[in-house]
C-alpha cells in the first residue's frame, strides 16, 4: 500500500502511538478510516455525475486522461508509438506496399534505382 514496506509501517505506528497515545489511537484510526472512505465515495460520485451529465458520446471518458502526462501520451505520442510497433525497414516480412510512406526512400539508391538484395547503401562520413 502506497509503496510502504514493513519498516515504514512500523515506524508510522510507533509515531502514531507517541502522538495520540494508546487511549486515543483507536479513535483516531477509526476517524481516519471514515474520512478516507468518505473521500473515496465523493470522488466516485463526482466521476459518475460527470459521466452521466456529459451524455452518451462521452461514455468512454476517463478523468485520468485529462492529466497532462496521459493527455500528451494519448493524443500526441500515439502516432510515434504506432510507428515503433510497425516492422522495421530491414524486416523481410514488410514490403513497400504495406507502408509506402515509411519505406519509400529506404530502398532507393543514390542513382535513383532500388538497392538489390544484399547491396549496401553508400556511406557518407560527413553525415555522421
Amino acid at each position: 500500500m502506497f509503496g510502504l514496506g514493513w519498516p515504514e509501517v512500523l515506524a508510522l505506528v510507533v509515531i502514531a502511538l507517541l502522538v495520540f497515545g494508546p487511549e486515543k489511537l483507536p479513535q483516531a484510526a477509526a476517524q481516519a478510516g471514515r474520512t478516507l472512505r468518505q473521500l473515496r465515495q465523493m470522488a466516485n460520485n463526482a466521476k459518475s455525475d460527470l459521466q452521466d451529465n456529459l451524455g452518451p458520446e462521452f461514455a468512454n471518458f476517463d478523468p485520468t486522461d485529462l492529466h497532462p502526462k496521459n493527455f500528451v501520451r494519448k493524443h500526441l505520442l500515439q502516432d510515434i508509438e504506432d510507428d515503433w510497433n510497425r516492422p522495421a525497414a530491414t524486416d523481410t516480412t514488410a514490403t513497400t506496399s504495406e507502408y509506402p510512406d515509411r519505406y519509400a526512400d529506404s530502398y532507393a539508391s543514390p542513382a535513383g534505382g532500388e538497392l538489390g538484395y544484399g547491396e549496401i547503401p553508400p556511406y557518407d562520413a560527413e553525415a555522421t
